[in-house]
């Protein structure tokens, strides 16, 4: 698949520094963020849908500071 993105002009810049330097590709840069940071987002929102699915058992979370302090006890 082909994906056009627009870069700023800074953007673009490093990009070409970064692919010159360890004679890599840009796409092999931009693939390479892409995957990472979508990894990110798929565990947030898998975190998010855990919240709420254990708030809708009717359990409540509670600070980690007061967990910390049961267990110092």
């Amino acid at each position: 698949m082909t994906i056009s993105i627009r870069l700023t002009e800074e953007e673009e810049e490093r990009l070409d520094s970064l692919a010159r330097r360890t004679g890599r590709s840009k796409s092999f840069y931009v693939r390479t963020a892409l995957r990472e940071y979508l990894a990110d987002l798929e565990d947030a929102f898998a975190a998010d849908a855990a919240i709420e699915a254990f708030e809708a058992g009717g359990r409540r979370s509670r600070p980690l500071s007061s967990l910390e302090a049961e267990i110092d006890r």
